[in-house]
């Protein structure tokens, strides 16, 4: 079997484009993996094409050495647009693989390590009142896990930006009760004091993690916000990009949970390896996904074939993920069952998809009050 072509396939959704690569075969098996990077899609798909010249021809079961090729005979590697494209790339392969064996991709990386997949959401809201309003509209949906943050504001003042998500948080907590795990994402949006004062003054709320409190980039400074952190457990990793990217961060042990995403950090393989590193040093996983369908039934295969894997990330995006799937997992009562059907298990409507074609989206800007740029 050979491949034949790579394509690229968008469908505009309220607050991104999901990105699915095809990869098609010779045999008439076509794997379908997803690539969503928000605000990027065209860059990563411009990757996507000028990878598939490379592999074009090859046989689409060799993904290890497939992978390594798109890895190492560029010369410039890594990175978030080369990886994500790489990544949905992967996902595709183990698609076809799975196929063609006629097994669920789990199945092929060891067998099912859990019955079914647990998820959180998200749970926004501009007030206090609303967040509670919105984090009980997703529990009476049967989601037990929540995840919020602070709000998007144009001028960033870091201490109103601390009082304003615990007044969030208490308001949110009283609504639903001890019983629901709650997560905070930072978008590492502040320097290591401010996140030390956040934590401290979310410490009532009992977290499940807090997520990225200070930028990804320096390790050091994140161990200093370990260092103050007690017993909340902190949480990172959606924007590092290979096992590579990972290793100084596990071997400082200053996270209890990392978050790889399927789509960016090199594909299911790749993030198996991020698992069985972070298990050597008791890290859990809890992947980022604020995609797609295809990134999602991916993450859950991944979920399956690992002996650490704590929660998965689920946008709710609904009707539009509903829409855009003929058949796969079904979830339920915030809880994913897992793929049943060969490869990861999921079909995709394609004149569905077609309905809501690409369409431009740029996050928001964040200021600080003297006009100097802020982190978003």
């Amino acid at each position: 079997m050979k491949i034949t072509r790579i394509t690229n396939q968008f469908m505009r959704v309220a607050r991104q484009n999901w990105h699915f690569v095809r990869v098609e075969t010779d045999e008439g098996l076509v794997g379908i993996g997803e690539a969503s990077l928000e605000g990027r899609e065209l860059t990563v798909a411009s990757a996507v094409d000028d990878l598939a010249r490379r592999i074009v021809g090859l046989d689409p079961g060799e993904i290890v050495s497939i992978w390594q090729r798109i890895h190492r005979h560029g010369f410039w590697r890594g990175g978030v647009i080369l990886n994500s494209a790489l990544s949905g790339i992967e996902q595709a392969l183990w698609d076809i693989k799975g196929k063609k064996l006629g097994v669920p991709v789990y199945d092929l990386l060891g067998g099912p390590t859990i019955n079914r997949v647990r998820l959180y959401t998200h749970s926004g809201g501009r007030t206090p009142e609303a967040a509670a309003e919105n984090a009980l509209m997703m529990v009476e949906r049967g989601f037990t896990a929540l995840k919020t943050g602070p709000s998007p504001r144009e001028y960033v003042d870091e201490r109103q930006m601390i009082r304003d998500l615990a007044a969030k948080l208490e308001k949110v907590r009283l609504a639903v009760g001890p019983d629901i795990d709650l997560m905070v994402d930072n978008h590492g949006r502040m320097a290591p004091t401010y996140a030390i004062e956040m934590m401290r003054a979310l410490a009532p709320f009992n977290l499940l993690f807090f997520e990225e409190p200070i930028p990804p980039d320096n390790t050091k400074a994140m161990a200093k916000v370990a260092e103050a952190k007690g017993t909340m457990p902190l949480a990172t990793g959606e924007r590092l990009f290979s096992k590579w990217e990972y290793r100084e961060l596990l071997e400082s042990q200053i996270v209890d949970v990392i978050q790889p995403d399927i789509c960016h950090a090199g594909g299911v393989l790749e993030l198996r390896s991020i698992a069985a590193m972070a298990e050597t040093y008791y890290v859990k996983v809890a992947p980022h996904n604020p995609n797609g369908p295809v990134a999602t039934a991916a993450s859950a295969h991944l979920a399956a074939s690992i002996p650490n894997f704590m929660i998965l990330e689920y946008a709710w995006s609904e009707p539009h993920r509903t829409e855009a799937i003929k058949s796969g997992p079904r979830v339920e009562k915030g809880w994913m069952e897992l793929p049943r059907t060969p490869g990861l298990g999921i079909e995709l409507d394609d004149a569905a998809i077609a309905r809501y074609p690409y369409g431009p989206h740029d996050y928001s800007s964040a200021f600080h009050a003297d006009g100097s740029v802020a982190d978003i």
